[in-house]
């Protein structure tokens, strides 16, 4: 008990520490549990030899995680990517086995070993890569799904590789036993006299297909059938910790089950959160596993770093850096043709070249089942679990090659030669989104004339569609501004969707043009602070107005009157609106809020009078009650 409590301590104070540091660097929480796990093990040698065996614990935090991602995907959306599975992925790991394959084989290697490596190490990080992609927010970009895919993919193709990888033992190969099963010396040495749990050892092939669709079918009847009388029965007890208890009894019931018939507990999980992801209780598994799933995962990449074998890198620490970065660049070649192939072009090509290059947790396990297989050397294998561990610690620094690259080549834009403008009104609507939109359409169904500017094609082609005529050109340019009629317009609303360019456009007007009243669109307060020295006139924020009628709709569902819920809303409403003209004053751009005391302390100041000012309306509804 004793050593588990300080093995754990050790553990937890490792990651409480170096993960913060990590972020507060920008380095993402990957890389600080990676470089925890080599401090307490390689550096300081505060843990040793148990990290393997907590590492196969730590292991299951990635089967969480494709179980969460598996509620976020509706069947249809997984039957949409199909195209995507089969083509984009399955490219990827065809066409890195073969290149990795190629390169072991140039290094001398027999072509089954070199086949072996080149599987092994063609599977990228799920844990990594979604753990990134999530922190970031890429996840929903065309990369970040692009990325996805091809993990998805290669989780999925773990499967058939297993089930491969015993043809290329060079020992003890495949007999036929006189009951018609598939007999490997390989796995009979592994396995005899240890009592496995597998319930397809020793079937013929067939028994061995039945039992797995079998096995599939059950998780997903289960899915549809059992989930809602469980949770109905769960929720008789009133004990919110047995949700927590059911929630990971269907992740690791599910896991032993697909061990069990001989396949991935993470696909098997996938594939029950998949069925799930129409499940009212959805979002409640999703709270109930989150927390294990951050902790394991992060459990998981201490331990890669502790299990690093520092003598063997300390040997040849040039050799094996350089295998590591011959792999990732091997692989990222692959995938930057492959994702040119399939039309991903700038950011989002770099985002799936960059991510998915490294070598991943899948590969410990290829290496050791194929060591068990006399597939490959133990030496060999030692070497090339480094390979995968050290591409792995350099992830973390490929995403962030990745940050300096998409803030250089920002989004690709097609520039469209600006309209010629033979139009003037008194009304100047600079950005026609969704906030430009309602603006235009309520100003003329009063009667008033408008004129559109937008540098957008789809947007002014959308508003042409729907017979009002807009003009494209890029607002900022004072020559687009004079042939609109800056001069003689009265209003000028600014409805950019970039913060920049909104503060550049009211700046420029309100020096050449100071007679024009300017409307401006904000994205939060500090842009609304930048504007008011930029000389808008009103400034409306893109959240403020909706966000203050839904409080409306909560006072009136909560006890208030229409009536009493609106004077609250409309003294909030004012005292906003001092609030921004004081806070103003305290304003210093370039500088966080949060290190400015003279703002700190004059917003306390203006919330004690706001809370003042609604005891007040409390007070005189009590009085007029009363």
């Amino acid at each position: 008990m004793d050593a588990f409590l300080y093995q754990a301590s050790i553990y937890l104070a490792a990651a409480v520490i170096a993960v913060p540091i990590a972020a507060r660097l920008g380095l993402g929480s990957v890389l600080g549990y990676l470089a925890a796990g080599i401090l307490i093990g390689p550096v300081f040698g505060f843990v040793g030899s148990e990290t393997q065996d907590l590492q196969h614990f730590a292991e299951f935090g990635v089967v969480m995680m494709l179980f969460l991602i598996g509620l976020e995907l509706e069947p249809r959306a997984l039957w949409a990517m199909r195209h995507k599975l089969l083509g984009l992925g399955g490219l990827q790991v065809l066409f890195s086995t073969l290149a990795l394959m190629g390169a072991a084989m140039a290094a001398g290697e027999p072509w089954q070993v070199s086949l072996a490596i080149g599987l092994a190490l063609s599977l990228s990080s799920t844990a990594i890569v979604l753990q990134t992609l999530s922190e970031k927010g890429l996840m929903q970009t065309g990369g970040g799904r692009a990325s996805f895919s091809v993990l998805l993919t290669q989780d999925i193709a773990v499967i058939p590789i297993l089930a491969f990888l015993p043809l290329l033992a060079t020992t003890g190969g495949p007999q036929i036993g006189s009951d018609g099963s598939i007999q490997r010396a390989a796995e009979a040495g592994h396995n005899g006299g240890h009592g496995s749990l597998s319930l397809v050892e020793g079937m013929p092939g067939w028994a061995v297909t039945l039992i797995t669709i079998a096995a599939v079918a059950f998780i997903i009847l289960a899915g549809i059938y059992l989930t809602r009388p469980l949770f109905r029965f769960i929720h008789a007890s009133n004990l919110r910790e047995m949700y927590t208890a059911l929630a990971l009894l269907i992740v690791v019931g599910i896991s032993f089950l697909m061990t069990l018939v001989g396949l991935s507990p993470a696909l098997g999980a996938f594939l029950a959160g998949v069925v799930l992801a129409n499940s009212e209780f959805r979002h409640e598994l999703e709270s109930d596993l989150n927390p294990f799933k951050g902790l394991l995962l992060g459990l998981f990449f201490i331990t890669v770093g502790a299990g690093i074998n520092y003598r063997l890198f300390l040997a040849s620490p040039g050799d094996l850096i350089g295998l590591a970065l011959l792999v990732i660049v091997a692989k990222g070649l692959v995938l930057y043709f492959v994702g040119r192939a399939f039309g991903l072009r700038r950011r989002a090509h770099w985002l799936f070249t960059l991510g998915l290059a490294q070598a991943g947790e899948f590969g410990f396990v290829l290496l050791a089942f194929s060591r068990q297989l006399n597939v490959i050397p133990p030496a060999l294998s030692e070497k090339l679990l480094l390979i995968i561990a050290l591409s792995m610690l350099i992830t973390p620094l490929l995403f962030i090659a990745y940050d300096l690259l998409s803030k250089r080549l920002g989004e690709a834009r097609v520039e469209h030669a600006p309209d010629k403008i033979d139009e003037e009104g008194p009304v100047i609507i600079a950005g026609i989104g969704r906030f430009g939109q309602i603006v235009n359409r309520l100003v003329r169904a009063s009667g008033f004339k408008t004129v559109l500017l937008d540098n957008d094609m789809e947007a002014v082609q959308l508003m042409r569609r729907f017979g009002v005529k807009s003009f494209l050109g890029d607002p900022t340019r004072p020559e687009l501004l004079k042939a609109a009629g800056i001069a003689k317009a009265k209003i000028l609303v600014v409805a950019l969707d970039d913060p920049e360019n909104t503060v550049k456009l009211v700046d420029y007007v309100r020096r050449n043009y100071p007679n024009i009243h300017i409307i401006a669109r904000a994205y939060d307060r500090h842009h609304v602070f930048d504007l008011y020295q930029a000389g808008a006139n009103d400034i409306v924020r893109e959240m403020f107005d909706s966000s203050l009628r839904a409080g409306r709709y909560v006072l009136e569902r909560i006890g208030l009157s229409e009536y009493e819920a609106a004077q609250a809303e409309q003294t909030f409403y004012a005292h906003d609106r001092l609030t921004i003209r004081e806070l103003a004053k305290h304003w210093i751009p370039g500088t966080p809020a949060s290190e400015n005391k003279a703002y700190i302390a004059r917003a306390r100041e203006l919330e004690k009078d706001l809370e003042t000012a609604l005891l007040e309306l409390a007070e005189q509804k009590d009085q007029k009650s009363s």
